[in-house]
């Protein structure tokens, strides 16, 4: 692999990330385009999701589209972030122009959709323009799919015939934000084997060892992006009054939370919690903490590995979605992580977890790398070279 710092030579990225929910496949896109363009590659983040402070970084070119959000628990409908009225056709057309004038515009060297073909699908309306433009372009860009480790499960009939006829026909590779030692592509999407020469495994894309904040908390409770957290805080408050210990706490809300939430949820705090919307130096506290309650997002436990800090995880579970209960349940198998299941979450519960994690003595080896970020960029680098 090279190892050169300037292995990007300038070469123009085009990374486009959706994000719908949650914050964490901003920030995953984020870090590597982060590496990118530390290895002198000149990167254009291209968003579509509302704006999240801090993401992307500073002194990175940016470009956001008219942001849509799920309207809708399944993520199958899109809704206008700004209006909230359904996406209409007229929309569509507008995002789409957009993307491509961009495209033909910036003639970029590299285009990397996050998520997509695995996942995205409502985006098709303005992706598969921009795959056939790609394709009809001289010369070609490298194109490659930027993937999390565990993809989500239960997908509708025809959805992996969809996938990898699109891999087949359209991307040089998938760049798999994971260790093949800690989980496979295979265990989460089984035809994998079908495209098997275009799977790159990256290692999971964490954030530099962080330096400690100034401000101290004992224990670290968080709910992601925050639209789908209060039941967690609420079990996290809960727990916090059952052990009555004498510990710290601080509960980061996510910015997507109510604001009646909010003020309940303040209201209700005791004496030794903290109650805040957003910290953007997250991995800072953590590296402060003693235990973290969390979801097992992928960016969380990213985080988490960062630091000493001992992990309980309630995986969200909602609306079908498995990839955060495939993680938790392999961090816990490890002896990595305490787990509390979403559908059994009380605040005796979180307690009894917290105490466990609690009891735990020094620090595991991690059975995966955490250099993901910068091992996407030499991969990218090396499929350039690699083309002549």
């Amino acid at each position: 692999m090279n190892n050169d710092p300037s292995i990007g030579k300038g070469r123009r990225v085009l990374f486009y990330v959706q994000h719908l929910l949650g914050i964490g496949h901003i920030v995953r896109a984020s870090r590597v385009a982060s590496a990118l363009q530390s290895a002198w590659f000149d990167v254009t983040l291209v968003t579509g999701g509302t704006p999240v402070k801090g993401f992307p970084p500073e002194g990175m070119a940016h470009v956001q589209l008219p942001p849509v959000v799920a309207s809708n628990s399944g993520f199958s409908a899109l809704a206008d972030a700004v209006t909230g009225e359904p996406v209409d056709e007229a929309f569509q057309a507008r995002r789409t122009g957009l993307l491509l004038d961009l495209f033909h515009d910036l003639k970029p060297d590299v285009v990397i959709t996050e998520a997509f073909p695995f996942g995205r699908r409502q985006m098709r309306f303005e992706l598969l323009p921009l795959l056939d433009a790609i394709r009809s372009a001289e010369p070609n860009p490298l194109l490659l799919a930027s993937v999390r480790d565990i993809l989500q499960e239960n997908r509708k009939s025809g959805r992996d015939d969809e996938t990898i006829a699109l891999m087949r026909d359209h991307f040089d590779g998938v760049l798999v934000h994971g260790d093949a030692g800690f989980v496979k592509l295979e265990e989460t999407f089984r035809r994998a084997s079908e495209f098997a020469g275009k799977i790159h495994y990256t290692g999971l894309v964490a954030p530099n060892t962080p330096t400690p904040s100034p401000d101290r908390f004992d224990v670290l409770v968080s709910a992601g992006g925050g639209a789908v957290g209060a039941g967690l805080i609420g079990a996290a408050l809960e727990a916090e009054r059952i052990l009555n210990d004498g510990r710290s706490w601080c509960v980061i809300t996510g910015p997507n939370l109510p604001a009646e939430d909010f003020d309940r949820i303040s209201a209700e705090a005791g004496s030794r919690v903290t109650v805040i919307r957003f910290r953007p130096d997250f991995p800072s506290l953590l590296a402060n903490a003693q235990i973290s309650v969390s979801q097992a997002g992928y960016n969380t436990v990213c985080d988490l590995f960062r630091t000493t800090c001992r992990p309980v995880l309630i995986p969200f579970a909602a609306g079908g979605e498995t990839e955060q209960t495939v993680r938790a349940e392999k961090l816990k198998a490890l002896g990595l992580a305490q787990v509390v299941d979403e559908a059994s979450l009380t605040g005796e519960a979180l307690a009894e977890a917290i105490q466990k994690a609690s009891g735990i003595t020094g620090v595991q080896e991690l059975p995966f790398s955490l250099d993901g970020a910068e091992k996407s960029a030499a991969i990218v680098a090396e499929m350039l070279d690699g083309r002549g």
